[in-house]
């Protein structure tokens, strides 16, 4: 039996069906690949998002940038010194995007020399997403950042 180009045509048209279908089962079946929202309340998040945007504003205000800084006993937070932060008060959250079960929030209660430490205990390596979020004198700032650890 000698093949002609519709015969091909339908072998390449069900090979790659059979490609895409392979594609989306092993996607939707495998423990690999994670299907969790990054935040489980984005309806109600998406209400403060006004908020959120005027917090960043200010952030962006500052002189000086929040810095992050890897050491030996975790993650150093170096807040600006151009603010005084006496009655500090916020949360610092850090999200896997590949395992919910790391997740955490801190609370920013006081500061030692404008630096808080966050304990290698709490981390594991991988990339994070970091959500700084503070208010001192009744202003709020926001700093959204993707970290490595």
């Amino acid at each position: 039996m000698k093949l002609n180009w519709g015969h091909y045509m339908a072998i390449a048209m069900l090979s790659f069906m059979v490609f895409i279908l392979s594609f989306v089962y092993n996607t939707f079946t495998k423990d690999s690949h994670d299907h969790h929202l990054v935040s489980e309340t984005y309806y109600k998040d998406e209400l403060n998002y006004q908020k959120e945007m005027e917090a960043i504003a200010n952030y962006k205000k500052l002189n000086t940038p929040i810095k992050l800084i890897n050491t030996e006993k975790g993650i150093k937070v170096i807040f600006p010194a151009d603010v005084n932060l006496d009655g500090v008060k916020g949360k610092i959250s850090f999200q896997r995007a590949s395992n919910v079960n790391l997740d955490f929030n801190l609370p920013i209660t006081t500061l030692i020399n404008n630096e808080l430490l966050i304990p290698k205990e709490k981390l594991v390596n991988g990339f994070y997403n970091v959500k700084i979020d503070w208010s001192v004198n009744k202003i709020q700032y926001l700093l959204r950042e993707k970290y490595y650890y």
